[in-house]
C-alpha cells in the first residue's frame, strides 16, 4: 500500500522548473544545452521543464521579480530557487543534488499525509499556475482602471455641479457691461447718454476680459477632464519669454488692483529666446499669476523675475506672500485634481498646476515648488532655450 502511494505521489509531484528565455540565439542555445543536462542527470523522478518567453509573458517574470534572462526557476518542491546568467548548466549541476533532496524530503511528507487522509495530494500544471497568475495580474489591472474611471466620473460631476457657479461670474460681469452699453447707445439720439469715452473704453475691456476668462476657463475644464494620458498638442516656435510675461502681467493688472498688490519684475533684456508653444505657455503664466493673486494678501507683493539658468535652459519663477504649501502636500500639488484642504470650500477644479505641468513636460522642461509656512510660495519653470 505505500509503496503504491509513493509511486502515487510521484507521478502527480513532479520535480517543476521553469525557464525564462528571449528571443536572442543564446537563450535557445541554453535552453538546448539545459534540456540535455536534465536529461543526463538521470532524476529518480518525473520533472517538467517548462519555457517561457518573456516577450509573450511579461506579467509572469514580473511575478518572479526577474532581473535578467535566461533564468531557471524551481517551483517545486519547495523552497523557491531562481539561478540566472549564462553560466546555467554548472549551476544546475551545482544544485541538483540538493534538489533532489527537497524532493526526498517532500516525498516523505506527503507518504505520511497519504495514511491519515482519505484525498489524494495532487499537485497543479505550471500551465494551470500561470493562468491563475495572468487572471490575477488581469483582475488587478481591471480594478485600477475601474478606479480611474470612477474618480474620472466624480471629477465630472463635479464639474457640472461647480460649472454653473464658476461661469456665473464673468458672464454676469460681461452682461452688465454689455447692458450698460447698450442702455447708452439707445438713449444717444435723446441726449441722455452718461458714458464718457473713457468709461466706454473701460466697459468694452471688461467685456472682452470677461469673456476670454470663461473661454481660458472652459479650456481648462475640457483639458484637464482629459487626463494625464491624453495627448497635449504643442506647436513651438521662437518665443520672447519676457514680452510674453510682462503682456500676461498686463493682461492680469486689473486683478491686482482689486487686492492692492504690487507686482514686481526681473527680466533681462539679454535673455535668450525660447522654444516653445505661445498659448500653451501663456496659459501657465495666467494660471501661476492667478494662484498668486488668489493667495497674496490685500497690499502683498508678488515677484516674476526671469533667468538664464543653464546653457539650454531659461528658468521663470513666480513667487507670492501667501501661507505657503505645507511640505506633506508640495509632491502632491501637480497632481490632477488635488487640491489642498484649506481650499475645498473655494472654488476651483484642482486641474490649473496639473495642467501647467504637463505643458511644461510637453516642452521637456520642469516645474517644480518652494515654499514655507507663512512666507509664500515660489514655482519655477524651465523652458529650452531656442536654437536657430
Amino acid at each position: 500500500m505505500a509503496a503504491n502511494a509513493e509511486k502515487s505521489i510521484h507521478s502527480h509531484t513532479p520535480l517543476q522548473l521553469l525557464l525564462f528565455v528571449d528571443e536572442r540565439p543564446s537563450s535557445q542555445e541554453q535552453l538546448l544545452r539545459l534540456h540535455n543536462c536534465i536529461q543526463e542527470l538521470k532524476t529518480d523522478y518525473p520533472f517538467e521543464l517548462e519555457v517561457v518567453d518573456v516577450g509573450e509573458q511579461p506579467y509572469l517574470a514580473e511575478h518572479f521579480k526577474l532581473v535578467a534572462t535566461p533564468a531557471l526557476i524551481k517551483i517545486h518542491p519547495p523552497p523557491q530557487q531562481t539561478i540566472a546568467g549564462s553560466n546555467l548548466v554548472p549551476q544546475l549541476i551545482d544544485w541538483w543534488p540538493r534538489w533532489k533532496q527537497y524532493m526526498d524530503d517532500f516525498v516523505n511528507l506527503e507518504t505520511e499525509s497519504w495514511a491519515t487522509t482519505t484525498n489524494q495530494p495532487q499537485m497543479r500544471s505550471f500551465s494551470h499556475v500561470a493562468e491563475l497568475i495572468r487572471i490575477s495580474d488581469e483582475n488587478f489591472r481591471l480594478k485600477q482602471e475601474k478606479e480611474e474611471l470612477q474618480q474620472q466620473l466624480l471629477f465630472k460631476d463635479r464639474i457640472v455641479a461647480m460649472l454653473a457657479h464658476d461661469l456665473r461670474n464673468p458672464l454676469t460681469a460681461a452682461s452688465i457691461a454689455l447692458e450698460t452699453l447698450e442702455s447708452n447707445y439707445n438713449t444717444q439720439n435723446a441726449n441722455l447718454s452718461r458714458l464718457t469715452p473713457a468709461l466706454t473704453a473701460q466697459l468694452i475691456k471688461q467685456a472682452r476680459n470677461q469673456t476670454r476668462a470663461i473661454d481660458r476657463l472652459i479650456i481648462d475644464i475640457l483639458q484637464g477632464a482629459q487626463g494625464n494620458s491624453s495627448s497635449l498638442k504643442i506647436v513651438p516656435e521662437k518665443l520672447d519669454l519676457g514680452d510674453l510675461c510682462r503682456d500676461v502681467v498686463n493682461y492680469l493688472k486689473h486683478l491686482f488692483e482689486v487686492k492692492s498688490q504690487q507686482v514686481k519684475t526681473d527680466i533681462p533684456k539679454d535673455l535668450p529666446y525660447v522654444y516653445a508653444d505661445r498659448e500653451r505657455v501663456r496659459q501657465v503664466l495666467v494660471n501661476l499669476l492667478e494662484n498668486a493673486h488668489k493667495y497674496t494678501p490685500e497690499g502683498g507683493t508678488i515677484e516674476v523675475f526671469i533667468l538664464h539658468r543653464i546653457a539650454q535652459k531659461v528658468q521663470l519663477t513666480v513667487g507670492d506672500t501667501g501661507p505657503g504649501i505645507p511640505e506633506e502636500n508640495r509632491s502632491r500639488i501637480f497632481e490632477q485634481n488635488f487640491r489642498l484642504k484649506r481650499d475645498e470650500a473655494q472654488d476651483g477644479y484642482g486641474i490649473g498646476l496639473s495642467l501647467c505641468q504637463r505643458i511644461i513636460r510637453a516642452h521637456y522642461g520642469r516645474i517644480w515648488v518652494e515654499s514655507a509656512p507663512d512666507r509664500g510660495s515660489c514655482f519655477h519653470f524651465t523652458l529650452p532655450i531656442y536654437r536657430s
